[in-house]
C-alpha cells in the first residue's frame, strides 16, 4: 500500500537574530496536524541526502545569512527541479547564502535593505529604529490565487524588506517604500512582499514579513505563510 503520508524538512539555523528555533516551531504543529512528517535539522548536511532528499514534499527553510556547499545547494536545487516545494520567510530564505548566485536565482528575491526610521526618532543601536509602520497590499489581480484569497490589505510595525528580484515571479503581494528627504532614492519604490515562483516540477513560496515571532503571529501573516506552506508542497 503507497503511504499517503507527506513528509517535510524543517533547515533552521544561520543567525540568531530571526530566532530561527522558534518562528519554525509556530509552524511545525501546523505541519504535523496538516498530515506532514517533520523532520527536524540544524544542518545543511541533510541536503546531500539524495534518499531523504527525493522522499521530501517540502523543504521549509529559515537560515539567514550563512553559506552553502556547492554539494548542498546541488541536493536542494536537484530536488526542488524534481518536485520537493521550498517555502520560507523573511532572511530565513531571501536573506540566505548570499554568495551563492544560483541560490538567488531559483528564489528569485534576494534581501538588499530595511530603511530605518529618520535619524530624529532613532535610538542609538536599538533594533526598533528599523521598524517602520507600512502596508502590505494584495495585489487586486491576484486575490483569487489560494495563498492570497479573501484576505485585505494590512499594516505591520516591523523591517519593511526592500527586495531585488525579477519579473519571473508570481507576485502575490506587494509593499512600497516612501520617498524621504533624508534617503538617498528620490521616488517611491514597489517591492514584492509575497511571491511564489514555479522551477523545474517544484514550487518556491516567499513571504518577506516575520522578523520576529510576534510578526509571524498576526493573523495574515500566518494565514499566508500556513496556506504558502500547503501550495508549494508536493
Amino acid at each position: 500500500m503507497t503511504s499517503t503520508t507527506r513528509h517535510a524538512l524543517v533547515i533552521r539555523g544561520g543567525w540568531d537574530g530571526h530566532a530561527p528555533v522558534a518562528a519554525t516551531g509556530l509552524f511545525i504543529p501546523f505541519l504535523e496536524k496538516s498530515g506532514f512528517e517533520v523532520r527536524v535539522e540544524e544542518s545543511l548536511d541533510v541536503l546531500t541526502e539524495a534518499a531523504a532528499m527525493a522522499d521530501t514534499d517540502l523543504v521549509v527553510q529559515c537560515w539567514t545569512m550563512g553559506t552553502i556547499t556547492q554539494e548542498q545547494f546541488a541536493g536542494l536545487s536537484g530536488a526542488v527541479r524534481a518536485g520537493t516545494g521550498l517555502a520560507g520567510w523573511h532572511g530565513g530564505i531571501a536573506d540566505a547564502f548570499r554568495n551563492t548566485s544560483d541560490y538567488l536565482h531559483l528564489v528569485g528575491g534576494q534581501f538588499a535593505t530595511h530603511p530605518s526610521r529618520p535619524a530624529a526618532e532613532c535610538t542609538p543601536g536599538a533594533q526598533e529604529n528599523n521598524y517602520l509602520r507600512h502596508r502590505v497590499n494584495i495585489r487586486p489581480e491576484r486575490a483569487d490565487h489560494p495563498i492570497v484569497a479573501g484576505l485585505a490589505d494590512f499594516d505591520l510595525e516591523t523591517e519593511q524588506y526592500w527586495v531585488l528580484t525579477d519579473d519571473y515571479n508570481d507576485v502575490l503581494a506587494t509593499t512600497t517604500h516612501p520617498a524621504r528627504e533624508d534617503q538617498p532614492w528620490h521616488r517611491a519604490v514597489t517591492c514584492p512582499a509575497v511571491w511564489t515562483r514555479e522551477w523545474g516540477r517544484g514550487r518556491v513560496f516567499v513571504a518577506t514579513p516575520g522578523h520576529q515571532p510576534a510578526v509571524l503571529e498576526h493573523p495574515t501573516v500566518r494565514t499566508i505563510i500556513e496556506r504558502g506552506l500547503l501550495w508549494a508542497s508536493r
